[in-house]
């Protein structure tokens, strides 16, 4: 047989299965945009982390009621 193959490095994800985008654009379970969501595989790890430091913002506006 050939080779093994190389093994899946593990990616960090916010993802939390409820792929839902709200009215603003956002997933209402991970609060990334549609178009971050879809080029997350292409990011790198400093660009992953970059995003997922302003998640936690985003939720708060998202669950803010003033």
């Amino acid at each position: 047989m050939g080779d093994a193959a190389a093994p899946i490095p593990e990616i960090e994800s916010p993802c939390i299965g409820t792929c839902t985008l709200g009215p603003d654009g956002l997933c209402i379970g991970c609060f990334r945009s549609a178009e971050e969501i879809g080029a997350w595989l292409n990011y790198s790890a400093q660009q992953r982390r970059a995003i997922m430091q302003h998640l936690p913002l985003r939720a708060q506006a998202l669950f803010d009621d003033d």
